[in-house]
């Protein structure tokens, strides 16, 4: 699946906070609809963080609206695992919930470690650069994997 270009993605983390909500945003942005963009965390205990919304606008991606939940959630509210081709781990344990979902799905998982900018930095400033830094590791990852962004109408 490595070349292939998927046709549904969900992007995981631990608390769809963070780092999903943020991938989530960026491949919405630069692929639209060719490709189904969803996110989840392992648990849902905390709403969006502030200082993902932050560095994300700075792309032009909003992650204002953006609802937190958990794999479970999802399928409670019928988005269903195994309508993604692809899961795409960002922490430890996102990957191994995404790993037990293969037993009982024919899906890829992909595990690419971005490190979690929380509690990072003592001013704004310092906490802004730590969450830009895992928001390009993020950019970075997916332009690889996917190619350069889609133009509008293509």
């Amino acid at each position: 699946m490595a070349n292939e270009t998927p046709s549904a993605v969900l992007f995981a983390c631990d608390h769809n906070a963070v780092r999903s909500p943020m991938a989530e945003g960026l491949m919405k942005k630069y692929y639209g609809t060719r490709i189904f963009v969803q996110s989840a965390g392992v648990k849902h205990d905390i709403e969006i963080d502030g200082f993902a919304v932050a560095v994300c606008d700075e792309l032009d991606v909003k992650l204002e609206k953006h609802r937190a939940r958990s794999f479970q959630e999802m399928e409670e509210w019928g988005d269903q695992i195994d309508g993604y081709d692809l899961i795409i781990a960002l922490s430890p344990a996102a990957q191994r919930a995404a790993l037990e979902y293969t037993r009982y799905f024919s899906l890829e998982v992909e595990y690419w470690p971005i490190f979690d900018p929380t509690g990072l930095g003592r001013t704004r400033e310092d906490k802004l650069a730590a969450y830009r830094q895992a928001r390009d590791q993020i950019n970075s990852k997916i332009l690889t994997r996917f190619g350069p962004p889609v133009e509008d109408g293509e």
